[in-house]
């Protein structure tokens, strides 16, 4: 049985029609899932990409990707816990403009019969093959190092955990990836965990990063459009209506209308659910949840047939929009004049978690687009519901 698998398993990475691909179906260079499922128990999934002209650079691509983020190893130690025992692999990432980035998750009986958790990670630019380094997205490391520890020092650490196993948050770890919303480092589960035992990420949002981002003509960010998260232009609030009429916020992997259970069982609460004016908050655990609740009714205790019927981001950048940045007068220059606008008295924020202030209500095809401001007039919250 085992040398069955092992070959099959040595085929996996040479042989294409043993690969597994689950849809990728746009015109261009997109990703595919690929992978097999052995047992219920030892699962292998990692990114590939294609549609690229160039058969060559794309095999060569796929390659760097498949080392950078282990694949073989976790293949070949698949071989050896068919008859028992658990590791699964999956991913998140993608390619943002031609920059390919991601993140592939690995937890199990990794190296020894021991279940952990680790990160690998890839990001490669289209272009040429070669692999983005930390020091291309900066005009200055040494600067932009700094003012990420102090972001983490000042803004991440005073929110974390005390229960924490490991909650060191510098020095900074090597690993990265990149998508709309934000730079995040993929620590090792030594050094920061979260308190479900999994390795511990933390996002950077571009915003945070402004000073030091290069944005120069031909540089990886500039060809990820990430100018455009960090300025409120009429292109980007372009874009930002159209992600909110499909009921998504950039950088949060989860809609309007997705299954809370699914989404708790895939990311873990962080905390229990809060309540507010006529439903619930849920704080998942994740990197790409830091600051970000999803919003439900408030009936019974359980939310096994619950949807998502918001999502609130208190944290980060959205086309533009940069909480705790953007004045109020910046999205009424842009975005026009709102549907509606409701005062948010002290006690009307109190039963909402929110902050006394002004909201305002944008139309977004079947959704609505509400933008609070503080009582300066700052961007406090930005929510998309239903």
């Amino acid at each position: 049985m085992n040398r069955f698998f092992r070959s099959i398993l040595a085929g996996i990475l040479i042989l294409p029609l043993l690969v597994l691909p689950c849809g990728c179906l746009a015109e261009g260079p997109c990703t595919e899932d690929r992978g097999v499922d052995l047992t219920e128990q030892v699962s292998i999934h990692y990114p590939a990409v294609a549609g690229l002209e160039d058969e060559t650079l794309q095999a060569e691509i796929n390659s760097r990707i498949q080392e950078d983020c282990r694949i073989r190893e976790y293949l070949e130690r698949a071989t050896a816990l068919i008859s028992g025992g658990q590791l699964q692999t999956g991913w998140t990432g993608g390619i943002t403009g031609d920059v390919f980035s991601c993140a592939v998750w690995a937890e199990g009986a990794l190296k020894t019969s021991r279940n952990t958790f680790g990160w690998t990670a890839s990001t490669v630019d289209l272009k040429d093959g070669h692999t983005i380094t930390r020091g291309e997205l900066f005009t200055d490391e040494a600067e932009a190092e700094a003012l990420v520890e102090a972001y983490l020092e000042e803004t991440v650490a005073p929110d974390m955990s005390a229960h924490l196993m490991n909650s060191e948050l510098t020095p900074l770890p090597d690993l990265f990836y990149l998508d709309h919303a934000g730079l995040t480092l993929l620590y090792p589960v030594e050094q920061l965990s979260t308190l479900s035992d999994r390795a511990g990420a933390v996002r950077i949002s571009w915003n945070i990063l402004r000073p030091v981002l290069n944005l120069e003509e031909g540089s990886p960010l500039a060809r990820m459009d990430i100018g455009e998260m960090v300025a409120l232009t009429p292109g980007s609030a372009e874009k930002l209506l159209a992600g909110a009429a499909e009921g998504k916020l950039p950088g949060i992997p989860a809609k309007l209308g997705d299954s809370l259970q699914e989404l708790t069982d895939r990311w873990h609460l962080l905390t229990d659910p809060d309540g507010y004016e006529n439903g619930r908050m849920f704080s998942l655990e994740g990197s790409c949840f830091g600051g970000v609740y999803l919003l439900t009714d408030g009936l019974g205790r359980g939310w096994v047939d619950s949807r998502v019927e918001g999502i609130r981001m208190d944290r980060g950048c959205a086309w533009g929009l940069c909480v705790g940045e953007t004045p109020r007068e910046d999205w009424l220059a842009v975005l026009g004049e709102p549907e509606l606008t409701a005062e948010i008295s002290e006690e009307k924020a109190e039963v909402n978690r929110i902050v006394p202030g002004k909201c305002d209500y944008y139309r977004c095809g079947e959704y609505q687009l509400r933008l609070y401001s503080d009582e300066n007039g700052t961007l406090a919250s930005v929510v998309l519901a239903e």
